[in-house]
């Protein structure tokens, strides 16, 4: 059974940020119960003046407090029976984090949110969580233009064609056709032809631009755009077609630019309007659902009954997954079917491959307060020259759509060889 609300997510465009606590998953099962940044968590949850009774016989009764004081989560211990346990690691007495932190008290986990703007169903979909639906609701704004350029930054496996279709869908365009194209997997020489169409000898080619006419044309990997194609493509943007919206999807193009893989006044045209998708590693109540969904898909076609382990839930949440939803998914699938195979109805933590969501990353997403604060290994060189793209080259921006502390953001910077132009 899945507790309601004590108190609902805020979806506003606000920028003030809105920490939450979001019950992820009590026992095997799932959990949708969102509180307020101040709560005393156990098998009496108390917020914001009520109380509601949980089911976990190994969490004690006044198990742990959350509050958050400025940036920072503060945790505390009630002497807990059974421990618990902040970013996979027991806590006695009181601890301190910054960002996003998962929080496991007995068989029920938690995640908190340093912004949980956004309501986890925003889509009709419940792994689309506060971060992602943000996103989506700038795609829905960004949609609304009468024939709109937009890119769409994400790292690879992040839904770049799924955030297109979300744009799609909000737009006037969207009972029109909507066309997908992967750039990086058009053939040398082949994309002029393919996406604006020609004639070859006896052979007329219709292009992707006349087919996706009155609807969307969506061309994922920019920028691995055939360099014969660009000039056409910037002169379809810089006249403006009223029938035909076009997204772009990218990791990072800044390097491309500079590599002069990319046209500079392209690039100027397509990053006018851009939306960012976060990772998944910065989506904790997403990959708690993910994980939870994979599963129960995986009971379903062998009609075998499984349900996670919340320690497999703590796990997958605090991993990096560089090749973010796919990867998780895959990996997921993979995990059940060890299960199975061994006659367990639990999916377990050993049931992950070992390197599973770590190769590229660390396994933690956030930083502790009492830990060194060296730059954040987790954010790359391409996902900072995004986010600094996004932010018009303003660091407090980026930082905050990092969830990094600006001086941080600085080091990181001069980590990867970035110079910030004062």
């Amino acid at each position: 059974m899945i507790p309601s609300a004590l108190v609902s997510i805020d979806a506003s465009g606000d920028e003030a940020t809105e920490p939450a606590i979001v019950m992820v998953a009590s026992g095997t099962q799932p959990a949708a119960l969102v509180l307020p940044p101040d709560a005393e968590l156990g098998r009496r949850v108390a917020a914001a003046g009520r109380t509601q009774e949980i089911t976990d016989e190994r969490m004690s009764r006044d198990h742990a407090t959350v509050r958050r004081d400025h940036e920072l989560w503060v945790i505390t211990d009630l002497d807990s029976r059974n421990g618990t346990y902040v970013d996979g690691e027991r806590v006695v007495g009181e601890t301190r984090r910054r960002g996003n932190v998962v929080l496991r008290l007995g068989h029920t986990v938690f995640a908190l949110l340093a912004d949980g703007r956004g309501h986890p169903a925003d889509d009709g979909d419940p792994v689309i969580g506060p971060e992602l639906a943000r996103a989506h609701a700038q795609l829905r704004q960004a949609g609304a233009f009468p024939a709109p350029t937009l890119l769409v930054y994400g790292e690879p496996g992040s839904g770049k064609e799924l955030a297109a279709r979300v744009f799609h869908a909000a737009s006037p365009r969207a009972g029109g056709p909507f066309v997908a194209v992967n750039c990086a997997a058009i053939p040398e020489g082949v994309a002029p032809r393919l996406l604006f169409g020609g004639q070859k000898g006896a052979i007329n080619t219709i292009g992707h631009l006349q087919m996706a006419r009155g609807g969307t044309l969506f061309l994922d990997e920019i920028a691995d755009l055939d360099a014969a194609a660009q000039p056409e493509l910037e002169r379809v943007l810089a006249q403006g077609a009223p029938e035909l919206a076009i997204v772009a999807g990218a990791h990072e193009l800044r390097s491309a630019v500079a590599d002069k893989r990319f046209g500079e006044s392209l690039y100027q045209r397509l990053i006018a309007r851009s939306v960012q998708l976060p990772p998944l590693r910065m989506r904790k109540v997403d990959i708690a659902r993910l994980v939870q969904r994979e599963i129960a898909d995986a009971a379903a076609r062998t009609g075998v009954k499984l349900a996670p382990h919340a320690k497999l839930i703590e796990t997958c949440m605090l991993r990096f997954w560089p090749g973010n939803v796919r990867e998780l998914r895959a990996t997921v699938k993979h995990a059940a079917g060890a299960a199975a195979a061994a006659g367990r109805d639990s999916v377990r933590v050993e049931d992950l491959p070992d390197a599973a969501g770590l190769s590229g990353g660390t396994a933690s997403g956030e930083t502790a307060v009492e830990r060194p604060k060296n730059a954040n290994p987790e954010i790359d060189r391409a996902t900072l020259l995004a986010a600094l793209e996004r932010a018009n080259g303003v660091v407090s921006v980026a930082a905050r759509a990092l969830g990094v502390h600006r001086s941080q953001l600085y080091k990181l910077m001069e980590q990867h060889g970035i110079v910030h132009d004062v």
